[in-house]
């Protein structure tokens, strides 16, 4: 059996590079080498298999095996998903990690089953802002900037902060912020590092100490491809996605800290935040965000109230 792996994030090799290509490789060489080769697979980085936001449209009809992609881009066809980077509603990777066996995790893992998707590795990442101009610290601070959040709800909130929001894939922002059609973006620490912003922020607000930016990135493996799989190949798969999640979460803190010193090195305005900066941030979300996914169906809602059972 062979399967092709798929991500947008730039590749490595199994010990360099960005964590998520070699989290992808990590898998792939513990599979094979629990099934004794009876399952290979191939990793493609840098969305050189498909394009990145075609990647779940492809894991629901089983046109793609295997894809590490940010929850939320599935927001358009998957209205549940965008609880995946939901303002100021995760502020923790401890408290990120209880999603799985919790109920929101299994109503999340309910929805995506439903829709033609398994979550083999939770994988969550927390980020921060990088700006070409003032700093964004606390939400004051959007006003009349032009800001990538991430997701359509972190938009949401920003709207609700006075900023005006662009809606792209975070391998795009970097163009977009050097033409200035962009003054600020909202990324994971990891992408701020592979996508090299530094070279064009003037400050910087990091996750290395809190961040109200959680993003879940899961490796996912299309359904359809899952159920054709014997029971054998299918505990393997399950087994090593659990175990890459300890090396996700170690990675994702320790380019937290990265991040920071890097923007820091490169000349920009390094600002770290706290409880009461998050708690600011938390009240536009509750507002704005929150108050719209809830009311947007049933399973919404319910996504939303097991998840505030975990604040």
């Amino acid at each position: 059996t062979e399967l092709k792996i798929s991500h947008q994030f730039p590749g490595g090799t199994i010990d360099q590079g960005d964590f998520r290509d070699r989290l992808c490789r990590k898998f792939a060489a513990e599979v094979e080498k629990r099934t004794n080769g009876a399952m290979k697979m191939q990793v493609y980085p840098g969305s050189s298999l498909m394009k990145t936001n075609a990647q779940f449209g492809a894991l629901r009809k089983g046109a793609l095996d295997i894809g590490l992609v940010p929850l939320p881009y599935a927001g358009g066809e998957i209205v549940e998903t965008n609880i995946g980077l939901m303002p100021a509603l995760v502020t923790s990777y401890e408290q990120a990690a209880k999603w799985k066996t919790a109920e929101v995790g299994a109503l999340l893992s309910k929805v995506l089953a439903d829709k033609g998707m398994i979550i083999l590795s939770w994988v969550w990442q927390a980020g921060g802002v990088a700006s070409r101009s003032r700093p964004l610290i606390v939400p004051e601070d959007a006003k009349g900037l032009k800001v990538r959040g991430g997701s359509r709800e972190f938009d949401q909130m920003l709207k609700a902060a006075g900023a005006s929001v662009i809606s792209l894939p975070s391998n795009e922002i970097y163009a977009a912020m050097q033409t200035g059609a962009m003054d600020a973006a909202y990324t994971s620490s990891t992408s701020f590092i592979s996508f090299k912003l530094e070279e064009l922020a003037k400050s910087f607000t990091s996750a290395q100490k809190k961040s109200y930016w959680f993003m879940l990135e899961p490796l996912i493996i299309s359904r359809k491809i899952f159920d054709g799989l014997p029971k054998d190949k299918q505990d393997v798969l399950v087994a090593v996605g659990t175990e890459m999640e300890a090396f996700g979460m170690r990675e994702a803190r320790a380019d937290d800290v990265e991040a920071a010193r890097i923007y820091a090195k490169a000349g920009a305005k390094v600002f770290d935040l706290d409880e009461t900066i998050v708690s600011k941030w938390r009240e536009v979300a509750a507002r704005s965000a929150w108050k719209d996914f809830a009311e947007r169906n049933a399973s919404c809602a319910a996504l939303m109230k097991a998840a505030q059972q975990l604040i």
